[in-house]
């Protein structure tokens, strides 16, 4: 398959801007507090924000799928064995978070009321920590520009930090991250057979 990168990446950044755009309506309900102005607000826009929820579930689906593509397309090595551990850990998380998206379609005045476990999301951000971390881990070891490696590898690190201080992350966080890393696998132009990983 020609320009496998490519392609890995255009799922990606697809699966990101889906998630982007299904999570829109009605988001100034995470800024608020006061479970009454919540509910007013998703009762409000209660048609886009189910509808939106499906569109963010596919997001969130499609995104470790283009890893898995990037995983699968690079040469044995460290950075292809990183890249796996990415993969598994966003496929693990991506069921937990489209739970999640389930339960907020499902049950409006639950949301609002900030009823119910929030274990499956924290599992799955959680989960989207290490596989930024992984991520970081691949592109540092692939012939892929620096900084790309450690933006992923920091923001999994300022992420984890804001997660275990305040149990609760914007996942808006881990799109755009791994929308930017799409979007630079796209213009990758090294054919992924003929890389050269970089020695442990």
């Amino acid at each position: 398959m020609r320009h496998p990168y490519r392609r890995a990446g255009a799922v990606i950044v697809a699966g990101s801007v889906v998630w982007l755009a299904g999570i829109s309506p009605g988001s100034r309900v995470y800024l608020m507090r006061e479970p009454a102005e919540r509910l007013d607000v998703l009762i409000n826009s209660e048609r886009g924000w189910v509808i939106g929820h499906h569109l963010a579930a596919a997001g969130t689906a499609a995104v470790p799928l283009g890893f898995a593509a990037f995983a699968g397309a690079q040469c044995p090595g460290a950075s292809k064995t990183w890249a796996s551990t990415a993969a598994t850990a966003l496929l693990a998380g991506a069921p937990l978070f489209i739970y999640s998206l389930s339960r907020r379609a499902s049950d409006l005045e639950r949301f609002a009321s900030f009823r119910g476990s929030n274990a499956p999301f924290l599992g799955y951000s959680w989960l989207h920590v290490a596989g930024l971390a992984a991520l970081g881990g691949s592109l540092l070891k692939s012939p892929a520009k620096r900084w790309v490696g450690i933006t992923a590898a920091g923001v999994a690190a300022v992420s984890g930090a804001v997660l275990a201080t305040a149990k609760d992350i914007p996942p808006l966080v881990f799109y755009l991250t791994e929308g930017a890393l799409g979007a630079y696998l796209m213009t990758w132009a090294e054919a992924p057979a003929d890389a050269e990983q970089k020695e442990d």
